[in-house]
């Protein structure tokens, strides 16, 4: 072979590795097809993990999204949850400071066009629910592009349920907001009655068609993006199954005629119960770290733990990185794949969120966090997580008193296990016969802080941690002949 001969072969194989690459690229995110506990994201097995901000970074019309998601890229992170903007919050509900979820006067941006009307109640003229403000579907999709840039994914939610008067008051879809007279039943004003019945005013039938024209707006506009799946309804506990059904159906419509399907997600109480075939993704709020996803292995299905809170500590506590990280560990190596943490650091004036002093609730150290969990990403994404299960029970011993381990294992291949609790431990792991590796890492640092070669004749095979703050993580895998 000749050199023309040799340069026209590099040249043909360069632009058929290139149009392989465009080709996947085009696929969004999908469950895995040997695994689908997990998702496949541009030719790879992938898990989702962030501390991201509280979901307003494109409804809150000052908020820097670029720095937002530079940080994150910066921080090793790969996901971010925005809200449509039907939904807002007033400053001070859930004693939440600074929250990107509740835009300053003036500054809410929603997928409805301003009318010429003044009288919204926070600023600026009513909303026109049959018009679509393009600025805001510009901005959307700069959003998802930007993230899609620094290889992280968007889940975007389409509703909330009002849980007070007072995000009622805010919301576009309040007639007093708008100027379509639309014939709302508007729900009670007191704060008690509100949080026993605010999801009627979601599913009144008088917003179904403009709700369902907002889903094939949305998936319109987003339908080229890969970085990308959708949720129903954000907390959706108490919200009817058909009303969900119909938004589900209503996006399996849009997607009908287009070349790109979007993975489906729903917010539901810790069971395993899909409001529609459509759905993929099964998310789960505080509540979700204290019911092990590892019971629900084999129904097959991808788990997200996709927002975070101080549950379970008393009110006015500190709830620390250690929380936030080991709900983190835990979700992913009980088998889950997405992990959200909710990060208050991020503000409007702080976008690269570096926002102090903390606020004792929900509080934290999330700057420190958030590297604390790259550390996690990256201890996932050192295995071929596909062919592994959660498999708690090889632990045959060792655990310290008030503590607890959580295991992902391919047998004889590799094991992932985290603990927390105590400050040491020798733990007794039920493993077949062979040559293993096994090292223990900082969850604070990611450093392997002890590691030793094995040769296990098979049985229990003691293991003994080095001294450790608060958890330590093990890595155990099979030495290869």
């Amino acid at each position: 072979m000749n050199k023309l001969e040799i340069l026209i072969l590099m040249a043909t194989l360069s632009g058929a590795v290139q149009t392989h690459a465009t080709e996947w690229m085009k696929e969004p995110i999908q469950l895995h097809p040997d695994n689908p506990h997990y998702l496949l994201w541009r030719g790879r097995p992938t898990v989702l993990i962030t501390s991201g901000e509280h979901y307003g970074a494109v409804m809150n019309a000052p908020f820097d999204y670029v720095a937002y998601l530079n940080e994150l890229q910066s921080a090793g992170l790969n996901l971010t949850r925005i809200f449509s903007g039907v939904y807002c919050e007033a400053a001070g509900d859930f004693d939440i400071k600074d929250n990107t979820l509740a835009p300053g006067p003036g500054n809410l941006l929603c997928p409805f066009a301003r009318s010429k009307k003044p009288g919204y109640a926070n600023g600026g003229n009513k909303f026109d629910l049959t018009m679509w403000d393009e600025k805001y579907f510009a901005r959307l999709k700069d959003f998802v592009d930007q993230a899609n840039k620094r290889g992280i994914a968007v889940q975007f939610s389409f509703f909330c349920p009002y849980y007070m008067g007072s995000q009622w008051n805010l919301s576009p879809l309040n007639p007093g907001n708008n100027i379509n007279n639309m014939n709302v039943a508007v729900a009670p004003s007191s704060n008690g009655a509100w949080r026993k019945d605010a999801t009627k005013v979601l599913f009144d039938p008088a917003f179904l068609d403009m709700q369902k024209a907002l889903v094939r707006k949305v998936v319109t506009e987003l339908k080229d993006a890969d970085n990308l799946y959708y949720e129903i309804c954000n907390e959706a506990y108490g919200v009817p199954v058909p009303w969900q059904q119909k938004i589900a159906a209503a996006i399996a419509e849009a997607e009908k005629d287009l070349p790109r399907k979007h993975l489906v997600a729903q917010n539901t109480v810790p069971v395993y119960d899909s409001v529609d075939p459509s759905v993929s993704i099964f998310n789960f709020h505080p509540g979700a770290h204290d019911v092990s996803v590892s019971r629900n292995d084999g129904l097959n299905k991808l788990t997200g733990l996709d927002e975070t809170s101080p549950r379970g500590k008393p009110l006015g506590a500190e709830t620390t990185a250690f929380d936030y990280r080991r709900w983190g560990w835990t979700h992913l190596l009980d088998g889950g794949a997405i992990y959200n943490n909710l990060d208050y650091s991020f503000t409007v004036e702080q976008p690269r969120g570096a926002y102090q002093p903390w606020d004792k609730r929900p509080g934290g150290e999330m700057a420190d966090m958030r590297k604390q969990l790259q550390i996690l990403k990256n201890f996932i994404e050192g295995f071929n997580f596909v062919g592994m299960k959660p498999a708690a029970s090889l632990v045959r011993g060792g655990v310290p008193d008030g503590g607890a381990v959580h295991v992902l294992a391919k047998a004889g291949e590799e094991y992932a296990l985290y603990l927390h609790g105590g400050t040491n431990a020798v733990l007794r792991l039920d493993l077949p016969v062979g040559r293993y590796r096994a090292e223990w890492v900082s969850t604070l640092h990611g450093t392997v802080e002890k590691a030793e070669a094995l040769t296990h004749g098979g049985g229990v095979l003691t293991l003994s941690s080095p001294e450790y703050k608060e958890d330590v993580a093990l890595r155990v895998k099979k030495i290869k002949p």
